[in-house]
């Protein structure tokens, strides 16, 4: 549907619940029309803690001293692997901090190489969500195996994404974009995302953020709700942002129109949904979102793991993690895409 920024603002500033609920309808027709019906699982394994930016709205930046910070040994990764592969997930997404250190890079491309030879007999896709890299990183990675990769912008507006990083060439806002084109050049499915209901952003800033990702043309789409921290320095804005329910509905009007706007990307509905509300993914769905992350991290560590608080699942191993989705997702007669990668129609039809 070609819908024009005036258009695309007024339906985000829209508050009639009829209104609202219609373009919801309308998205998930057209996701069914254009992507099917099924939703498609991607077992998130969140490999790292330690990163090396400071953003000023996450948990695990640099600065955060409170933090216990980890890495999975390659057993846990591998374990976890096993468990998306025997519950038919079909695919994985391999996700941390962002690192630039050698041994970090050497043992992301082994264990690509590894996971490829455990199921080599149904081949699990993989996603990585590894940050900024050198080109030629993203390259060794993708001829590992890696055939999916998302960095957010986390907002499209050079202004904003400078009032929420550091200063400085390690948070550039070019940097950002250049690593997306170089993801693009190298043969990923590139997806991206931004957050939505952050202090200072506006209905306008959104609509700019959804013409961003149909000018670049994105294969996937994770976005969500700013979720605050309290080890952060934007804690301190807490009092300048949208009440929840609000951020919820206006992070649901956002897929909703970005189904519309490009009806066969791929789309997630994030756990960050699901912190604002305990069906929040499956409200996402509902509203054209067609991928969800379950997550496959060992317990012991995913506390560690807080981009935000409040996070979901905490205390949920993989197998409670895996039912409670099932659970739901049988109740509204949604099937689930088992044992398949559900790639991109987007980037297959290009």
């Amino acid at each position: 549907m070609e819908l024009d920024r005036g258009q695309i603002i007024d339906l985000l500033n829209e508050r009639d619940p009829q209104v609202v609920s219609q373009l919801f309808d309308e998205a998930y027709r057209t996701k069914v029309e254009n992507v099917g019906e099924s939703v498609y699982l991607r077992g998130l394994i969140e490999i790292s803690n330690i990163c090396r930016k400071n953003c000023l709205y996450c948990g695990i930046r640099s600065d955060n001293s409170a933090v216990v910070r980890y890495q999975l040994s390659n057993d846990d990764v591998l374990g976890a692997a096993k468990f998306a592969l025997d519950a038919g997930y079909g695919s994985i997404v391999i996700q941390g901090g962002e690192r630039q250190d050698k041994a970090f890079v050497k043992d992301i491309k082994r264990l690509i190489k590894k996971i490829k030879r455990l199921s080599r007999k149904n081949p699990l896709g993989i996603t990585l969500s590894l940050g900024e890299q050198p080109i030629e990183v993203y390259e060794d990675w993708f001829d590992a195996g890696a055939h999916r990769y998302l960095l957010r912008i986390e907002t499209s507006n050079e202004e904003l994404y400078n009032m929420i990083h550091p200063s400085g060439d390690l948070h550039s806002f070019n940097s950002r974009v250049q690593a997306l084109l170089n993801l693009k050049y190298t043969g990923y499915q590139v997806g991206t995302g931004v957050m939505i209901g952050l202090p200072f952003q506006t209905t306008e800033h959104l609509a700019d953020d959804l013409l961003f990702f149909r000018d670049f043309d994105i294969d996937m789409c994770g976005m969500g709700p700013y979720l605050e921290h309290s080890q952060t320095p934007m804690w301190a804005l807490r009092n300048n942002i949208l009440p929840p329910e609000e951020r919820l509905t206006l992070s649901l009007k956002m897929v909703a129109l970005l189904r519309l706007m490009m009806p066969d990307i791929n789309i997630a509905a994030t756990t960050a949904m699901q912190t604002l509300h305990p069906e929040g993914r499956e409200m996402a769905v509902m509203a054209g979102a067609n991928v969800i992350m379950p997550n496959m991290t060992i317990q012991d560590v995913r506390a560690n793991y807080q981009i935000y608080e409040n996070k979901p699942g905490i205390e949920d191993d993989a197998a409670i993690s895996k039912s409670k989705l099932e659970e739901f997702l049988s109740k509204k007669s949604i099937p689930i895409g088992l044992n398949q990668w559900g790639d991109s129609l987007h980037f297959i039809n290009r």
